[in-house]
């Protein structure tokens, strides 16, 4: 994933350092000197990271830190305080002022990476979001409460699960102390579904010394619908930083090493919880912004009227990332011959199914949408195209490998469809990147159709 990230600190030596593996992993890097260039370069540029060294002149990381979190423009920019303060007091400052992360020098490379590809795929999550309740904005959508501006961290829901009870207890008597109500568990065997029902802000989750089915269960959380975006924090020991770093990559928000200091932990909880509700209050704000004119009836999916507005805005944030914008143009091949076969009542079944399994074959954050008749589109930024064509296969194979049971009397009825994939190009508006799509969907209807084509090499 590609991302534009700011470096700040005082010491050229440290700036240089970061700088140089940064660009290595071929993330975009800016740098700043001092705290008011720093501030000055988040409001023009607006990085996707900020790794911020806390002992500066003048002003230190503490009160950057304040002022990026206290600004609603910028407050969902992730920060990562990297300092060679190594007291639990200083990180729980850290934590306080409104860090998501603190790192103390010198820095790990493999925690460094899997706390910031972590972090990243954390904000464009919510960029997504952000965005779509602006799209909602702009057609003309009721405006409701959003969710911009500060969140309540009342009375936070916690399930904790872990094998040892006194840990546990420890975790409760701290959560408890911040008016919360937590749930606990002593088995790994707890399942999605149980946690979607309890609804809680975060899962604590305890790492045996090991043993990977802390692992295991974090991955399955983060796999399925109903808890795909539960924060988790993991709680392992010191000498396990390779399999905590795992799980960030598996999609872990964050972990805490033993002994568990009760500060940071109510600090780290805090963190996530605010986080958890304000993605929540999002997708609430947007969800309640919708009416039926950009939502089609039939599938459930939006609109070609939604995608008009909202592809212009995603071709806009690609371009202000320099970031790749994949689209996908979808066709369910001889689709005339199931309606005049088995009935348009067969037919819609065939389009809901369609649409279904598209939607669940991309990711939460890219845009499904009905574009009309029996097509569809899938707009997936931070794509590139190799990866696009791979995600294109993939739907294929998916909807050529499952018939669809429309009713009882038409039976399995066999559904395959045909992709056109087209790249973000410069100069490209909306029209002419679903031309170039749309043009790439012809071909490979031509050569036979069930197949994926693109105009690109």
């Amino acid at each position: 994933m590609t991302a534009r990230i700011l470096v700040v600190d005082d010491m050229l030596p440290s700036v240089k350092m970061l700088a140089a593996k940064l660009s290595g992993e071929y993330y975009e890097v800016l740098t700043a000197m001092d705290g008011p260039s720093a501030l000055d370069i988040i409001k023009e540029k607006q990085p996707d990271l900020i790794l911020l060294d806390v002992m500066m002149p003048g002003m230190d990381g503490y009160e950057v830190c304040r002022k990026v979190k206290g600004d609603p423009e910028t407050a969902q920019i992730p920060v990562v305080m990297v300092t060679a303060l190594t007291e639990n007091h200083d990180r729980i400052l850290g934590l306080e002022a409104g860090a998501d992360d603190f790192l103390t020098k010198p820095v790990n490379d493999l925690t460094l990476f899997a706390r910031v590809r972590n972090l990243l795929r954390l904000k464009s999550t919510l960029d997504q979001w952000r965005l779509r309740e602006e799209t909602a904005r702009i057609l003309g959508l009721p405006e409701v409460e959003s969710g911009r501006g500060a969140v309540s961290l009342d009375n936070p829901s916690v399930v904790v699960v872990n094998d040892s009870e006194v840990e546990s207890e420890n975790i409760s008597d701290s959560i408890s102390s911040e008016g919360g109500t937590i749930a606990l568990t002593a088995g790994y065997d707890v399942s999605p579904a149980t946690l979607a029902a309890e609804d809680p802000d975060v899962l604590v989750v305890g790492l045996k010394p090991e043993d990977d089915e802390a692992l295991r269960l974090c991955s399955h959380v983060r796999t399925e619908e109903t808890t795909r975006h539960l924060p988790i924090l993991l709680i392992g020991d010191e000498d396990d930083i390779d399999r905590l770093n795992k799980a960030l990559e598996i999609g872990v928000n964050d972990y805490l090493v033993r002994p568990v200091d009760d500060l940071e932990l109510r600090a780290r909880l805090r963190a996530q919880v605010r986080r958890k509700r304000y993605q929540d209050s999002l997708k609430e704000s947007f969800l309640h912004g919708l009416s039926l004119a950009t939502i089609d009836s039939l599938t459930g999916l939006h609109n070609r009227r939604y995608l008009d507005g909202h592809l212009k805005a995603m071709i806009a944030r690609a371009r202000d990332g320099d970031k790749p914008l994949a689209f996908l143009m979808i066709d369910i091949d001889h689709f005339k011959k199931v309606n005049d076969t088995w009935g348009h009542d067969a037919g819609d079944e065939v389009l809901r199914e369609v649409s279904k399994r598209v939607a669940n074959g991309v990711r939460g954050f890219d845009l499904v949408a009905r574009y009309g008749g029996e097509e569809f589109v899938a707009v997936m930024p931070d794509t590139d195209l190799t990866l696009a064509r791979a995600v294109a296969e993939r739907l294929r194979e998916m909807i050529e490998a499952l018939p669809v049971k429309a009713s009882e009397k038409t039976g399995d009825i066999d559904v395959t469809i045909s992709i056109g994939v087209a790249m973000l190009e410069s100069g490209d508006d909306s029209s002419a990147l679903l031309k170039r799509a749309d043009e790439a969907l012809y071909r490979a209807k031509a050569a036979g159709r069930n197949r994926v084509d693109s105009l690109e090499a």
